[in-house]
């Protein structure tokens, strides 16, 4: 429990990180990676939903065994983003760097799995004990 305790916390402080600077940078974002964003509609709403999930993150450190089935929705958060920066990526369409971001959602994506798995074997772990433990 522990392992996943530190992953949902590294994920959220990570992912809180990276996001809320990007608030303050959407004019930089549009010179440095042109052309400037055109919707910035959907450039904030990214952003606020990605925002939340890392907030979850940090709920869920909390108590990991208890939220161990929003490990599967944030699987999907992160492998989302991997797949779209691959395909992005053998289009031309993104730099290297915005790349690199989308290789470490699926790190996450895969110590997310990790969790899922070893907090599943814990909770068989603990109904096993309190099935044999009743008369």
């Amino acid at each position: 429990m522990e392992f996943a305790r530190r992953v949902l916390v590294i994920a959220g402080v990570y992912g809180l990180a990276v996001v809320i600077p990007a608030y303050f940078l959407e004019g930089r974002i549009g010179r440095a990676f042109p052309p400037p964003i055109a919707h910035p509609e959907y450039y904030y709403g990214f952003l606020g939903v990605t925002l939340a999930w890392q907030v979850l993150f940090l709920f869920m450190a909390r108590d990991p065994l208890r939220y161990r089935l929003l490990l599967i929705p944030a699987v999907l958060e992160k492998v989302s983003f991997g797949v779209a920066a691959i395909a992005l990526l053998a289009q031309h369409r993104i730099p290297l760097p915005t790349f690199a971001l989308g290789m470490v959602d699926w790190i996450f994506a895969g110590l997310f799995i990790a969790s899922f798995t070893m907090l599943s074997a814990r909770e068989q772990e603990l109904r096993s004990n309190r099935s044999s433990t009743q008369p």
